[in-house]
């Protein structure tokens, strides 16, 4: 047994340190916290100046160069490594006529909502899937995925992932296919024209894992049809306004492990009550415009823009027309939280 030899307690701490220990009764400010203190911070990126740059680097970086071109949203807290909210990511991807992204796949959960263009598919594990404007594309972690564009327009969408969660549990792992290009192996949209139809699901599939993306495209043209089918008859959240959650039809639950994804009507005149969740979200701007209120904070935002909301922030969503809608598409890690038994939310 080592006995210390020190003439006073500060001597013992640097000891301490060299062995490779620490006193608890020094951290416990910091390790417990009275409530959750996000590094992220509230924040709004305007979709003009977005696609400004998105425009610049498609006519300066080719495909073959960047594999994908992608703007990262980087929330001001979250610079290195970049991040939009503590657990997930946002950019804007450009695929201009005649490009073709290869083929890779990555542990990460991923998705697209298409915000402009047309004549693009996406190949997912060999089956190809189209692409037009409000139509939401999931693409589960380790599955191999490329971009093809036939049309002759600019096609802009919006990437989500989890990577930042996947990296700071260190499973990551990233692998481009052998090929580049993937070989049609399924019928064009099978998952979707199988899945879509809500009530419905198919009795052959049955045994599938639950875990998987039994729907490969969301369309636009189903979500607008549920949001109509409402119209003014639905009461809707206090707080959210009339809101749908994009579910996976096995399960009933998120449309992928860590991510949920959401679609929400603010009727003109909406005032939304506060709020605070330990989930993070992050919104894309569909149509209309509005405000989102953060801790007495305003953030105006209008069609195509996107904004930040970290967990335990206060915050609330308003629409002052008086006669247009708004319309919002929203992602949050809300799953993986439930999942860990650590959602928690205040209602104002």
């Amino acid at each position: 047994m080592t006995t210390i030899n020190a003439d006073s307690d500060d001597q013992v701490y640097e000891e301490m340190s060299r062995r490779g220990a620490a006193p608890l009764w020094r951290h416990l400010g910091n390790l417990f916290l009275d409530e959750p203190k996000s590094a992220a911070v509230p924040h709004l990126w305007k979709y003009p100046e977005l696609r400004e740059l998105a425009l610049h680097f498609a006519g300066r970086l080719s495909i073959e160069e960047a594999q994908r071109r992608v703007i990262m949203l980087v929330n001001p807290g979250l610079q290195d490594p970049p991040a939009t909210v503590n657990t997930l990511f946002a950019g804007l991807q450009v695929l201009m006529p005649g490009e073709q992204a290869p083929a890779h796949r990555h542990t990460a959960n991923a998705f697209r909502f298409i915000i402009e263009g047309s004549g693009v598919y996406t190949t997912v594990d060999g089956e190809r899937v189209h692409m037009n404007p409000g139509d939401l594309l999931l693409t589960a972690g380790w599955q191999w995925h490329d971009h093809h564009h036939e049309g002759d327009d600019v096609t802009i969408w919006l990437d989500g992932l989890d990577y930042p969660l996947v990296n700071m549990l260190e499973c990551g792992f990233f692998e481009l296919f052998p090929d580049g290009v993937q070989a049609p192996t399924e019928p064009d949209d099978i998952s979707t024209r199988q899945m879509i139809h809500g009530r419905l699901n198919p009795v052959w599939m049955n045994g599938r894992p639950a875990a998987g993306r039994p729907i490969g495209n969301y369309p636009w043209a189903e979500t607008e049809k549920a949001l109509a089918s409402v119209a003014d008859n639905a009461d809707g959240s206090a707080h959210d306004g009339v809101i749908f959650e994009y579910a996976n039809p096995w399960t009933g639950g998120a449309v992928l492990p860590t991510i949920s994804c959401r679609i929400q009507r603010l009727r003109p005149g909406f005032a939304g009550k506060p709020r605070q969740q330990t989930a993070s979200f992050i919104s894309h701007v569909v149509r209309g415009e509005g405000t989102v209120t953060v801790d007495g904070r305003d953030y105006d935002w209008g069609r195509n823009d996107v904004f930040a909301v970290p967990g335990w922030h206060e915050y609330s969503l308003s629409n002052a027309s008086a006669s247009q809608d708004a319309v919002i598409f929203s992602y949050s890690n809300e799953p993986a939280l439930r999942a860990l038994g650590l959602y928690r939310e205040q209602l104002g």
